[in-house]
């Protein structure tokens, strides 16, 4: 009982949220409330128990009152949503971004800067097809840097490396948009392919009622707003 239960208010969600394609409506607008709220809920109770719980309170507990330091500046955090305190808040949010950005810069930069150069540097001293692959990646790397280069005018030979450094972004950017859209996709599917299953009889034909539920209810709510519209005629 509880798995058709479940069936059918998955496919409701979806079906309501599809709804959109059609026009901004109440279902959609049901379902959207309830996903924020949901995950809202679900971020509170989460971060609670992942972070302020083993991070805060069980320290604390322990003995280690150093955590109430922590506990002072996340409260002085949350005065931003009153205003005539709000400016409690930029003590804490400005240590902690300088905090943050003294402690990250070592490891951007190890990860960001100098792990890409070295793997830039690739051996190209071979006939096959790696050497050919790690040319590719040393021109593209080499051309794309000379585009983001405006000191000097993009003319003559400096323009035309430019453009193939032009060329190379865009080729990266449209893979990227495309390995974006491909998992968007997939995400699609699979609704899809849960919208085919319960349509079945072991889910009690949940697609087709909730759907023909759905398309009635839009046919009347048309035909009423036509209604309302020619009286005021």
């Amino acid at each position: 009982m509880s798995t058709i239960l479940g069936a059918w208010v998955a496919v409701a969600l979806t079906l309501f949220i599809f709804s959109f394609l059609y026009k901004d409506n109440p279902f959609y607008k049901f379902a959207e409330h309830i996903f924020v709220g949901v995950s809202a809920g679900y971020w509170v109770v989460y971060e609670y128990h992942n972070v302020i719980r083993p991070n805060l309170i069980e320290p604390v507990s322990q003995g280690q009152y150093i955590y109430i330091v922590s506990g002072i500046m996340g409260v002085m955090m949350l005065t931003r949503v009153l205003p005539k305190v709000g400016w409690i808040s930029r003590w804490a949010i400005a240590f902690t971004v300088g905090m943050g950005a003294g402690y990250s810069f070592i490891t951007y930069l190890q990860s960001n800067a100098l792990d890409q150069v070295k793997a830039t540097l690739l051996p190209v001293n071979t006939l096959d097809f790696h050497a050919f692959n790690n040319a590719l990646i040393i021109v593209g790397v080499f051309c794309a840097l000379v585009y983001f280069f405006f000191s000097k005018e993009h003319k003559g030979i400096f323009g035309g490396v430019a453009k193939v450094g032009i060329w190379f972004l865009m080729i990266t950017f449209g893979a990227s948009f495309g390995y974006t859209v491909m998992a968007r996709i997939s995400l699609l599917i699979g609704r899809c392919t849960d919208l085919v299953t319960f349509s079945s009889k072991e889910y009690s034909y949940a697609t087709p009622i909730l759907l023909l539920c759905i398309v009635a209810a839009f046919v009347i709510a048309e035909l009423r707003g036509k209604s309302s519209a020619s009286d005021r005629v």
